[in-house]
């Protein structure tokens, strides 16, 4: 990170501190939510009681300042353990205008360019490789607390995303920086291209590359997409390709249904994890029901580590 960059955020964010809004309103969201899940471990452990039940509601308010631009913030309550216990969890504020984009400073619960688009095949539910309990990730770049995101207005269908974590020693010793594109070129509606790249240096001296690619296309009722993604480090187990695969369709307006499938294959490993999930939604006024299905070979990339998980959840919007 050059000095005339770190220059530029820090007078970006000076530049927040320093703003004031015209009096906006409070709003307060939840939902009655109620979860089921349960994975089929095959080396026997207790699965224990897979109802959950959701405990959150988001205090959201926003005003106009005198120069057009508008300020949002968000805090989100619930009982989340993440936060060691500590009621307030999700929590950023947003500066946006029509020209400018938006710049959104995450305290915690943001994420950067490349956490957000690290798979973006359509699903009615979760990623193929989700739910699984151990199962490996995709490549996604950085994110932290204290983490700021630009996003771009849209120019003749392109909107660029930039992701920046400040140095920090519970994260990593040298700032983090990430970007990603989203295409839609207006010659052919329905399709979208990204590519996301970021450089993390989480352990000093060891650099990982992590880089994405995607393209969905929807067609009337049909979603189609497709992603690739690599990490490349010093070490073997650094060295990851993801590949996927999606569809999703909609029956009706309130009925849709998809079919994921996804493979990671780490260097320093012989057994590659592959993925499939199958799942469904249903939303009617203010109701929402869904389910998924997983299975897995190789989860975690060990042999024979093979998994079956399924996840329900019906929520109540208020």
């Amino acid at each position: 990170m050059n000095k005339l960059t770190k220059i530029g955020i820090s007078a970006l964010a000076g530049s927040l501190i320093a703003v004031s809004a015209h009096a906006g309103s409070m709003s307060v969201t939840g939902s009655a939510s109620l979860t089921f899940s349960n994975t089929d471990d095959q080396s026997a452990a207790a699965e224990g009681n897979g109802w959950t039940m959701g405990d959150s509601l988001t205090f959201a308010g926003s005003g106009e300042m005198d120069n057009g631009m508008t300020i949002a913030v968000s805090y989100e309550l619930d009982g989340d353990a993440a936060t060691s216990g500590n009621e307030l969890d999700d929590h950023s504020m947003t500066l946006s205008s029509d020209a400018m984009g938006s710049i959104t400073f995450a305290g915690h619960g943001g994420d950067g360019a490349m956490s957000a688009i690290d798979d973006k095949t359509p699903t009615a539910m979760e990623e193929s490789w989700d739910v699984l309990a151990g199962a490996s990730t995709p490549p996604n770049g950085l994110s932290g607390e204290n983490m700021f995101k630009y996003v771009s207005p849209t120019m003749s269908g392109v909107t660029l995303t930039v992701g920046y974590l400040n140095a920090s020693d519970a994260i990593t010793d040298v700032s983090y920086m990430d970007y990603a594109l989203a295409i839609s070129p207006e010659m052919v509606e329905g399709l979208t291209v990204g590519f996301g790249q970021g450089e993390t240096e989480a352990t000093t001296g060891t650099v990982i590359d992590d880089q994405t690619m995607y393209a969905t296309y929807a067609y009337g009722s049909l979603t189609v997409g497709y992603q690739v993604g690599e990490s490349d480090g010093p070490a073997a187990s650094d060295d990851i390709d993801f590949t996927a695969i999606g569809l999703s369709y909609a029956v009706t307006d309130d009925i849709s249904v998809s079919y994921n499938t996804s493979t990671i294959d780490q260097a320093s490993s012989a057994n590659d994890q592959e993925a499939t999930a199958i799942a469904a939604s249903y939303t009617s006024g203010g109701i929402t029901i869904k389910g998924t299905m997983h299975s897995s070979d190789n989860i975690g990339h060990a042999a024979a580590s093979d998994l079956d998980a399924y996840e329900f959840n019906i929520g109540f919007a208020f």
